[in-house]
């Protein structure tokens, strides 16, 4: 056996850079898990999950999938129980895959820029099943790594926004050196975070250096008066 590493993967620029860093540092990647929860969650990227099999695909790399019920993150008392609360889905799928004959777990990759509360949770439970946790973007200059994925070939798509600044024609728009010239503005303006660490926006990487094929997908553009997203429609590998 090898030492297999789990990249949590969403799709989105930060756990995709995660693991495009991951494979270059030749770690052993043998999984994608991604969580797809039935609603809002405090610890995962929702929007556009039901892309990453076809990510997984043009990666290359097999994909576990986990669909817990909806968390009730809309309506919580206590953050911290829910935060515990929601990772437990994702700890049980990486038990059952460490349980594997062909397994030998070493770690998991995961995109956090910023957030000590998601981070702090995978670090606990990395503990618990005694691997190791690879986070490249942890504690990073927010607009250089923007650069680094711009630099590296990533195409990523803006499939959610959440924040004064941001309106619908942002929708569906690349997240380019453009896009992050004026994040920036708006960052002054409005303190919109330049990688939307605080959930101003979200992302899809549609394709990179680390895929084979680029995912192209039809969507409808979903307005709520101050945030939006995209409804994907068809969606395919070019």
């Amino acid at each position: 056996m090898t030492d297999d590493w789990v990249s949590l993967f969403s799709g989105g620029k930060d756990s995709s850079w995660a693991l495009y860093r991951a494979l270059e540092a030749g770690l052993d990647v043998s999984r994608l898990l991604t969580v797809h929860p039935a609603g809002d969650s405090y610890m995962y990227h929702t929007p556009a999950t039901e892309l990453a099999p076809l990510a997984a695909e043009s990666v290359g790399i097999d994909l576990v999938e986990v669909s817990p019920d909806d968390f009730g993150a809309e309506d919580v008392d206590d953050a911290g129980a829910q935060g515990d609360a929601e990772l437990e889905p994702m700890e049980t799928a990486l038990r059952e895959i460490a349980a594997g004959d062909d397994v030998d777990l070493a770690g998991v990759t995961a995109g956090a820029v910023e957030s000590e509360y998601q981070t702090s949770r995978i670090r606990a439970m990395c503990d618990r099943l005694g691997i190791d946790l690879f986070a490249p973007l942890w504690g990073e200059d927010p607009v250089a790594l923007a650069e680094a994925m711009f630099e590296a070939g990533f195409e990523i798509r803006i499939v959610q926004v959440a924040a004064y600044g941001l309106d619908e024609s942002w929708l569906g728009r690349r997240y380019d050196a453009d896009a992050l010239a004026e994040l920036l503005e708006l960052r002054a303006e409005y303190g919109v975070h330049p990688l939307g660490e605080g959930g101003e926006f979200e992302t899809y990487v549609v394709d990179g250096p680390h895929m084979d094929r680029r995912i192209e997908f039809e969507y409808d553009a979903v307005w709520e008066g101050d945030r939006g997203h995209v409804d994907v429609g068809d969606a395919r590998l070019a």
